[in-house]
Order: structure tokens, then sequence, then C-alpha cells
């Protein structure tokens, strides 16, 4: 019974030792593939906070098993294409107080549909692809960055699943028309569908066009009538002007004879 108890002893103690021993290596492994100047930890999974880390670019080495990522007060300046494919259980991304200018339009494929929160606020970006944020299902912020409001801009939001926040929270820096500069985006689409704005000018120039025409070709009529009119009121008083002819004394023994 001794030895019984002596070998569950050593075999618990074994048991402690190896569990120990694979934490450390876990832990290890997890700190060995953490970016350069980042911070990594698990809670709930593994995240990554390179927040202020002086990256001018998103770090390509990043763990698959990253859960939360921020990368935000960095000198990052685009998002290239497909930079986070591999991150399949991404759910939260911070990559805001950047000068984020240039978004690809694959940008975010393999974690559109399970990222939870995107935050690009306080960047750079005044326009992006139409399909740049295509499936994305995150409540995103773009607030405070200097966007030009048009049709691209109007699709983009639309896609968006929270399109009516975003696009409150979005002010037209510039604008394809001049009196949305420095407004809402939602109320700049309220007064204007921004896609048919191309439509309704070209309508509108060849409206123009065709009036102008239509104005020569009656302003020609008009001339031509009243050129016609003095013409023939010249020739009518040259005619008016011409002597009149007299009867000859032979023609009028003529005449006198037939009768």
């Amino acid at each position: 019974m001794h030895l019984v108890d002596l070998w569950l002893t050593r075999s618990l103690s074994m048991c402690l030792l190896l569990q120990s021993f694979v934490l450390m290596i876990l832990c290890f492994h997890s700190a060995s593939m953490c970016p350069k100047g980042c911070l990594c930890s698990h809670s709930g999974g593994l995240n990554i906070s390179c927040s202020n880390a002086n990256l001018k670019e998103i770090p390509r080495d990043l763990p698959p098993d990253t859960v939360l990522l921020y990368l935000d007060s960095n000198q990052i300046t685009s998002i290239p294409n497909e930079i986070f494919k591999d991150l399949h259980q991404l759910r939260v991304l911070n990559l805001s107080k950047n000068g984020i200018e240039f978004i690809d339009e694959h940008a975010f494929k393999g974690v559109a549909e399970t990222l939870q929160t995107l935050d690009l606020s306080d960047n750079r970006i005044k326009s992006v692809h139409k399909n740049a944020f295509n499936n994305l299902k995150a409540r995103a912020r773009i607030a405070n960055n200097p966007w030009h409001c048009d049709c691209t801009l109007q699709q983009v939001l639309r896609s968006m699943a929270s399109n009516h926040e975003t696009a409150n929270n979005v002010i037209c820096k510039t604008s394809v028309l001049d009196e949305h500069a420095g407004r809402p985006f939602l109320n700049a689409a309220n007064d204007a569908d921004l896609c048919n704005l191309p439509k309704k000018t070209t309508d509108y120039a060849m409206l123009v066009t065709m009036f102008g025409w239509f104005t020569m070709v009656i302003s020609y009529v008009v001339y031509y009538v009243r050129q016609n009119q003095e013409d023939a009121r010249r020739h009518l008083e040259y005619l008016k002007s011409l002597p009149s002819r007299q009867k000859k004394p032979d023609e009028a023994d003529d005449i006198s004879t037939v009768v």
C-alpha cells in the first residue's frame, strides 16, 4: 500500500511538472511569435498591442490565432490587399490615429465576416474602392477623415452593415456638390442621389445644346424671312420707280381699223 501511495504521489508530481512545461512552451511560442515592438497577452485569445510603436506599415508576421489587434497611433499610411487574410479569428482591429490614405480593394479579405469592430477614425482617408468594405459585418468607425463625398462613398456606406450610424458621423471635407462640403454625408445623400448626378448633368447639357441649336435655327429663319421681305420691298419700289409706257400713234390707228 505504501508503494502505491508513493507511485501515485510521484505520478501526480510528474503530471503537474509536465503541465507546467507545456504551458511554458506555449507561452514561449506566443512570445516568440509576437511582432517586434508589440506586446502580446492571452485573454480569451491572443491579444496584440502595437500602439505607439512607430510602425510605418502593418506587420506581416502576425500570429494566425490573433483575436484583438491594436495598431493605433502609428505612422501607417496604407492597408495592402489581403494583409489580414490568415487572421480568421480576428474580432477587433484598431487602426485609428495613423496617416492612412489608401485602402486597397481586398484589404479586409479573410476577416470581413469575423470582425466585430473596425476603427479607422482619425486618419487621412479621402476615398476608398467601392468594394473595400464588401461583406464587412463589423461596426466600423470612420469619422474624422477628410472624406470626398461622391457616388463611390455613397455605394461604400450602403454596403456596410451600420450604414445609417456610420454615415451620420462622416463629414464631407469636399464633395461633388460644393454646397455639401462641411456637412454630414447623411444629409448630403438625403438632399441628392450622388450616383445620379452625372446622368442629370448629361441630360441638362443635352437640353441646353438642343435649346441652343433650336434658337439658332429660329434666328436663321427669322433673318431669312426678314431679308426676303426687304428684298421684295426694294424690288417693288424699283418697279414703281420705272416710267409708265405710252401708246404710239400707229398702235392707236391699228386698233381703230380693227374696230
